[in-house]
C-alpha cells in the first residue's frame, strides 16, 4: 500500500480590524485581528479608556457601527471625552456609528441591579442583552470600561471564566472586535485581577507607568495576540489631540531618536 501524504493549506490570512492608531496598527503588523477580544490592561492613569474610545471613533470614522458599554460612568461622561479629539465628528452620534450603553441601565432592565452576586442564569442574561444590541446596532467593534467591574459581581473564577467565554465566543460569532478593560494595581505580577481573564483573552495590550528623569512616561506593550504576529517590545504613550502616539522605548530607558 502506497504511503498516504497529507499537506497542510496555509490558514488563510485573517481579516483585519485597523485601531486606526498608527503605531499599534504597526506593531500588530496590520491591525487586530477581526473578531478577537483584546484585554487592556493597566493601572489607574494609564490611557486604557482613551485609546479605547480612540479605537472606537476610528472604526466610526471608517463606517464601522461602534459601541462603547460603560460599567461605573455615565455614557455622557464618555462622550465629554471623545468630543476634545481633533478628528471627532458630532455626526457619528446623529448617524448611530458611535454609540454609549451604561451597563447599569441593562442590570437595572433585567432586575439585578442591586444584587452583590448575579447568578449564572444572570450573568448569560447580561451576554444575551449584550448580543441583542450588537445584532440591532449591527456593532463592529465593542468596548466594555471595565471588565473588571462586571467581574465584581460574579465572584468566583468558574463564573468569571464562564463569563468571559460566553463573551467572547458571541461578539467573535457576530464578526465583533472587543476591546475589555482590565484594572490592575501597578505592583500586579499578573495581568487581570482574577488571573482568569488573561488565560482566556484572544490578546493582551498592557500599559502602564515608567519613572524617567523626574517624569512618569505612559507605556504600552503587546504581550500576546492570538492570529497575527506582533513586536513585544515596550513603547512610550502620549495622549493627544491628535490621537495616541507611540514611541519606541529603547533598552536604555531612553526614546528612539533621543539625545
Amino acid at each position: 500500500m502506497a504511503e498516504e501524504r497529507f499537506s497542510i493549506t496555509p490558514e488563510k490570512k485573517r481579516e483585519r480590524c485597523v485601531t486606526g492608531i498608527d503605531g499599534l496598527d504597526t506593531i500588530l503588523n496590520g491591525g487586530i485581528p477581526r473578531g478577537n477580544s483584546v484585554l487592556i490592561t493597566g493601572s489607574c492613569g494609564t490611557g486604557k479608556t482613551t485609546m479605547s474610545l480612540e479605537f472606537l471613533v476610528h472604526g466610526a470614522l471608517a463606517g464601522e457601527k461602534c459601541l462603547f458599554v460603560s460599567v461605573t460612568e455615565s455614557s455622557l461622561k464618555m462622550l465629554n471625552n471623545v468630543v476634545p479629539y481633533d478628528f471627532f465628528e458630532e455626526r457619528l452620534i446623529d448617524e448611530g456609528l458611535l454609540s454609549f450603553v451604561d451597563m447599569p441601565d441593562i442590570y437595572e432592565e433585567m432586575d439585578i441591579l442591586h444584587k452583590s452576586e448575579f447568578s449564572f442564569d444572570e450573568i448569560n442574561g447580561v451576554v444575551k442583552r449584550l448580543d441583542d444590541i450588537v445584532a440591532e446596532k449591527g456593532i463592529k467593534r465593542l468596548v466594555i470600561d471595565s471588565i473588571t467591574s462586571v467581574c465584581f459581581q460574579l465572584k468566583t473564577q468558574e463564573k468569571i471564566r464562564d463569563f468571559i467565554l460566553n463573551l467572547m465566543k458571541t461578539l467573535s460569532a457576530r464578526g465583533c472586535t472587543s476591546l475589555l478593560v482590565s484594572e490592575i494595581s501597578p505592583e500586579a505580577e499578573r495581568y487581570s485581577l482574577y488571573g482568569v481573564e488573561e488565560a482566556i483573552a484572544d490578546g493582551i495590550i498592557l500599559m502602564g507607568n515608567l519613572e524617567r528623569q523626574g517624569d512618569l512616561l505612559r507605556t504600552l506593550q503587546v504581550v500576546k495576540m492570538r492570529g497575527t504576529e506582533h513586536s513585544r517590545a515596550k513603547y512610550v504613550l502620549d495622549l493627544t489631540p491628535v490621537g495616541v502616539l507611540l514611541v519606541p522605548l529603547l533598552k536604555g530607558g531612553g526614546l528612539e531618536g533621543g539625545d
